[in-house]
């Protein structure tokens, strides 16, 4: 069973929306909420200022940019994003392995700049919009489970600290990554909300109780009529799963 503090850092509160929406949730959610998600939506258009005001907020911050390039671009770009002060990025596993090391490298550079702890990589697998159709639309041949575990695998030996998943496929990468390994999962719906465009989804509890060890959600906490109430919800639902 999870403590307060533990449940608080599994939660990322996703600010998929407009950069005054973004800061009257970081407002609302202050000193409730330990950690944000910003996406490309807002960072392509307000750039390093947008983690700037979230951190003035007490937030870390998962910076969700999906980067996927050739090495050398991927390097430059992580160790950009990581100047930052973001605490974790994402990057493509469809990269390859050598696209995740140079990531690492770039990680590691920024480090070394800054003194400051190294930002996290996590890997893509599959997006949780996407299901078997959409995936054999693209030319992948093999099942979602067979994907997100060759994917998982090859980015985690290659540098990355984890990877993102959806929660159907936690308990399987949580085996076989082990206890370490960082498995961000978005596609999670509190019970009775709406699944949106989201496939692969499951619960706050029953995501953990497979093995995430951060939960992304955003829609359910961002279109509440009172996101500090939801968030609490959340929160309360996890404390007693």
């Amino acid at each position: 069973m999870l403590n307060e503090s533990q449940v608080r850092d599994a939660v990322i509160v996703a600010l998929d929306c407009d950069r005054a929406r973004a800061l009257e949730l970081a407002g609302l959610l202050e000193g409730r909420a330990s950690w944000v998600k910003v996406g490309m939506t807002l960072f392509y258009r307000y750039g390093p200022s947008i983690v700037d005001e979230m951190r003035a907020h007490g937030l870390r911050i998962f910076l969700d940019l999906k980067v996927h390039d050739i090495p050398f671009q991927v390097k430059g770009a992580v160790l950009s994003a990581a100047l930052t002060g973001a605490d974790i990025i994402s990057i493509h596993g469809l990269g390859s392995s050598a696209m995740i090391a140079a990531a690492r490298a770039g990680a590691e550079e920024a480090a070394e700049i800054t003194g400051c702890d190294r930002i996290r990589l996590i890997a893509i697998s599959i997006l949780t919009s996407m299901s078997p159709e959409s995936l054999a639309e693209i030319g992948i041949a093999g099942t979602i489970e067979e994907e997100v575990s060759r994917l998982a695998s090859m980015s985690y030996a290659a540098g990355a600290d984890g990877i993102v998943c959806s929660p159907q496929e936690a308990a399987g990468l949580r085996a076989l990554l082990g206890p370490d390994a960082l498995i961000v999962t978005p596609g999670i719906r509190p019970s009775g909300s709406d699944a949106g465009d989201q496939v692969r989804i499951s619960t706050p509890s029953a995501a953990i109780a497979a093995g995430s060890s951060k939960l992304v959600i955003g829609r359910p906490i961002c279109h509440a009529n009172d996101p500090r109430a939801a968030l609490d919800a959340i929160y309360s639902e996890l404390l007693g799963a």
